[in-house]
């Protein structure tokens, strides 16, 4: 399957394109950045760190024409920024390439045109893309749907320093997991953050603690507190590979597939 990488000079990026240096199977078709970037023109592979002569690599320099990055693949993948992700969307329903999403944040229009995409072209978009975390997803839906809400749900997360948005789109996963076990919408309930005076917790609620700093790869937990105990799910991610991994999974499960808008579930069968 041929794939393009869209913010191939970045840190997820590079490590996209490791990943498909290494999978039977996937071959690196095109390596997307913003026309401001300093690696334009820069081969791909010598970027990543893999060299210029790997065989699934090789030959692909990195330009600033989506058009031309994507249209010359089987599969995109994007982990930029909203902007850039729906622009990416719309060229690859354009081209018929399907796409693999992990960008984060997008607001309400935004999302309206990612699912306006997936009406012509096959769509991955999950939060996260780990194994572990989808697993969790699936535990802490379950485990809500079991306790009453005499149990206080909180979310922590923890990222590095760079990380843009807040709370984590894994962290707004996780919170709507909860809230689908309890059988309301998340948005009704949530409290993303607290400050000064605030009275007592209302029952119900799902509250979000965010914390930035260093290097940190991504930590999440789930509480599940009451009087006379607290359960925690815990995940924590030591490396962005298993993020990459995941994404360039999903590339090749959407060969074949019809229009439409998928999750992890759908590949991993949860």
């Amino acid at each position: 399957m041929k794939i393009a990488i869209a913010g191939a000079a970045g840190r997820m990026g590079q490590m996209l394109v490791r990943e498909i240096a290494r999978t039977e199977g996937a071959t690196l078709a095109g390596a997307l950045e913003g026309a401001g970037s300093t690696m334009l023109g820069r081969d791909a592979g010598e970027v990543a760190g893999v060299g210029t002569s790997h065989r699934s690599i090789k030959g692909i320099k990195i330009v600033s024409d989506p058009a031309a990055a994507i249209g010359a693949a089987d599969a995109v993948i994007d982990f930029t920024v909203p902007a850039a992700t729906v622009e990416h969307a719309k060229v690859a329903a354009e081209k018929g390439v399907s796409m693999v999403i992990g960008t984060t944040g997008l607001d309400p229009q935004q999302t309206a045109a990612i699912h306006e995409a997936a009406k012509k072209v096959p769509i991955l978009w999950a939060a996260n893309m780990s194994l572990g975390i989808n697993i969790l997803l699936a535990l802490v839906e379950k485990t809500a749907s079991m306790l009453d809400p005499a149990y206080d749900i909180e979310v922590l997360e923890m990222h590095h320093r760079h990380k843009i948005d807040a709370p984590s789109g894994t962290a707004l996963a996780l919170g709507r997991a909860a809230a689908a076990g309890r059988g309301v919408k998340l948005e009704d309930v949530w409290r993303k953050s607290r400050d000064g005076h605030t009275g007592a917790r209302p029952s119900g609620e799902i509250g979000f603690a965010t914390l930035r700093g260093g290097e940190e790869v991504g930590v999440h937990t789930v509480m599940f507190a009451a009087a006379g105990e607290r359960l925690e799910l815990n995940h924590r991610a030591f490396s962005r590979e298993t993020y990459a991994s995941g994404a360039v999974r999903s590339a090749l499960w959407l060969q074949g597939k019809a229009p439409g808008l998928y999750g992890m579930k759908d590949v991993l069968g949860l």
